[in-house]
């Protein structure tokens, strides 16, 4: 095997980081160099605070602004469990928009405000018609701040929604700081734990496309609304669906 050529090759259908040139037992300076600025920007994307004016103003649709009891980046980080629940304020705000819907969707911060900053609006352009069409009647679009996942829970809840679908910032890796996770939960409650969703990863041009994410987003909530539940029990099978 010529080491010259296969590498390259090989190199150019991944991400990852695979034979990579070495200067005696460390790595080259190049690869060294990339390999910190990947950290670097990783590091960023969690401390970035997300942009709600520009994000509300690139949507399709308008949106209610909400918050987590996080109220701030560095309480965000460090207590997990705050970023879980309804500031009282927003839960009130919400209260006031409650009704009889099928679907709530929620863009959420996360642990990277940039992905939903770059990808909610374009991915929300494509499937809100979709939805339109599949018949779901939405509750009023949410974006809230210092989100974690469980926090579409109590937002669909307040509002009266059968289903959530939360779109948030992942954690960020060493190949893509701007990842964007949809997870898509039946019934949502208090007490709902993370074996009761169904998680779409990786959405942005370099990984799973707006397009494939949107339909097999459409395809799942069908499923949860016609069976009656999500998660561990509702495989993807979008990509066998007719």
């Amino acid at each position: 095997m010529n080491d010259r050529v296969t590498w390259p090759k090989l190199r150019g259908l991944t991400a990852a980081r695979i034979g990579l040139a070495r200067s005696g037992a460390s790595l080259a300076t190049a690869p060294l160099l990339d390999f910190r600025l990947a950290h670097a920007r990783a590091r960023d994307a969690v401390h970035a605070r997300l942009d709600e004016t520009a994000l509300l103003a690139a949507l399709p649709a308008p949106a209610i602004l909400v918050e987590s009891q996080a109220t701030d980046r560095p309480t965000y980080l460090m207590r997990p469990d705050l970023g879980r629940a309804l500031h009282p304020d927003s839960a009130r705000a919400l209260s006031d928009q409650a009704g009889d819907c099928d679907l709530a969707i929620i863009l959420g911060d996360g642990l990277s405000a940039d992905a939903v900053q770059r990808h909610a609006p374009p991915l929300l352009a494509m499937l809100l018609p979709a939805l339109a069409t599949s018949g779901l009647a939405l509750a009023p679009l949410v974006v809230a701040r210092g989100a974690r996942v469980k926090l579409g829970d109590a937002v669909a809840q307040t509002l009266g929604a059968k289903a959530a679908l939360i779109l948030i910032g992942e954690r960020p890796g060493l190949s893509a700081p701007d990842s964007l996770g949809a997870y898509l939960t039946w019934a949502p409650h208090a007490a709902t734990h993370d074996a009761e969703r169904n998680c779409i990863s990786n959405i942005r041009p370099e990984g799973l496309s707006y397009q494939e994410a949107g339909y097999r987003i459409v395809y799942l909530l069908e499923q949860m609304r016609k069976l009656g539940r999500s998660g561990v029990t509702l495989k993807d099978l979008s990509d066998t669906a007719s």
